[in-house]
């Protein structure tokens, strides 16, 4: 296999793990692969930002602003098939409702949701739709790139400069061997993707980094490191982060 047909299958790979998207039979899915797949996480989050931006500006010419940003963030959550939310949410159960680290992690294995998680997802989507709402239509595509991208960038830095706190769990390949370089690679991809908002997108990629290592850091006092669902709820809190840094700039 080419080195192109090889990183053609790594983001393949990525965008497998991240959304509902169907790729070739021929991409698989190893343990292997899918930590090499994580440098193009922000990419899939990009492409994710693109669906959501061509679902705002097709509804926003007929319907009011709310409307087609409410729809652009149910067409994103439809092509993850909510992955992020569903982290957000039992990561809220977990850390909200366990009273010590084993009674969390076991919360966080439950696949229904409590009240918890229901606050953290219904205050996320709110908050999203409310920015989205109340931006300059022309400004709110290039605010979906910039906040989707950073969100996966934000995942990318736990990952390479967090420790996994379970023994076995979905996100454990992408905990061994991603390295500084795959972690920056993904990094200036996030970058690039939020220039078309300019310096507000690059400003708000940044603060999503930063915002996404001080959640890890409170994560690792209750978990002793992240989780799967942890690295869910990191990407819909830098993703907001992002939303509102953008929002600060064009506000004021």
């Amino acid at each position: 296999m080419s080195a192109l047909a090889h990183q053609v299958r790594l983001f393949l790979t990525a965008l497998q793990f991240l959304t509902r998207v169907p790729v070739p039979a021929w991409v698989g899915h190893a343990p292997d692969q899918l930590n090499q797949s994580a440098r193009y996480f922000p990419l899939v989050g990009l492409f994710v930002g693109a669906v959501g931006a061509g679902v705002f500006v097709a509804v926003d010419w007929a319907a009011p602003q709310a409307v087609a940003a409410i729809l652009a963030i149910a067409a994103t959550v439809f092509l993850t098939g909510a992955f992020h939310e569903d982290g957000l949410a039992d990561t809220a159960d977990g850390v909200g409702g366990g009273q010590t680290r084993e009674d969390a992690l076991e919360i966080m294995r439950d696949s229904r949701i409590g009240t918890y998680g229901t606050a953290a997802l219904v205050g996320s989507l709110a908050l999203r739709g409310a920015i989205l709402a109340t931006l300059p239509a022309s400004v709110v595509p290039a605010a979906l790139l910039a906040a989707h991208g950073a969100g996966r960038g934000a995942v990318l830095c736990v990952i390479r400069l967090g420790v996994y706190a379970r023994a076995k769990g979905t996100a454990k390949p992408l905990a061994q061997r991603l390295t500084t370089a795959e972690m920056l690679f993904g990094v200036w991809i996030a970058l690039a993707g939020a220039l078309p908002a300019g310096a507000a997108g690059v400003i708000a990629v940044f603060a999503a980094l930063w915002v996404g290592l001080f959640v890890y850091a409170l994560l690792s006092i209750k978990l002793g490191g992240y989780t799967g669902d942890g690295l869910g709820a990191i990407e819909q809190i830098g993703e907001i982060t992002a939303l509102l840094m953008i929002g600060l700039v064009r506000w004021n």
